[in-house]
């Protein structure tokens, strides 16, 4: 079963790429705009929504058989802890810009990122397989 990609934006850094600190990236961080709506990726229920360390609004969805997907980077989310959403469900909103956390960082870009990342336990996952068709290219501002 393929999830639909939870917001409109370009995927600017994939799973395993570079993070700009000397290590990979263990999520992929999307660049998207202002306003810009993200939706649950999957049926699941919501185990922690709201701010945390350095990294604004968080989301923690659990999808089921030991998965998990983290969003950071929103600016205002939409859910509460304990609720179950449906896949395609609006769970938060992009804000005016990006939110800087070390998973942002040397980033080539000012535009709001989110950063998902999937988990199995406490491992870190690589997601890509499980989209939708999403390009999943270089980004165009790759180098």
């Amino acid at each position: 079963q393929k999830l639909e990609f939870p917001l409109a934006g370009d995927v600017v850094r994939w799973f395993g790429d570079p993070d700009g600190t000397g290590h990979t990236a263990r999520g992929i961080t999307t660049a998207s705009n202002a306003g810009v709506i993200v939706t649950a990726p999957a049926d699941g229920s919501i185990v922690f929504a709201g701010a945390f360390r350095s990294y604004g609004q968080t989301i923690i969805l659990n999808v089921g058989d030991g998965y998990y997907v983290v969003f950071t980077g929103m600016k205002d989310v939409n859910v509460r802890q304990g609720r179950f959403v449906f896949s395609g469900e609006p769970i938060a909103v992009m804000g005016e810009k990006r939110v800087a956390s070390a998973t942002a960082l040397a980033l080539e870009t000012d535009r709001p990122t989110l950063y998902i990342e999937f988990r199995n336990g406490n491992t870190t996952v690589d997601s890509k397989p499980w989209w939708l068709a999403k390009e999943t290219g270089r980004a165009r501002n790759d180098s």
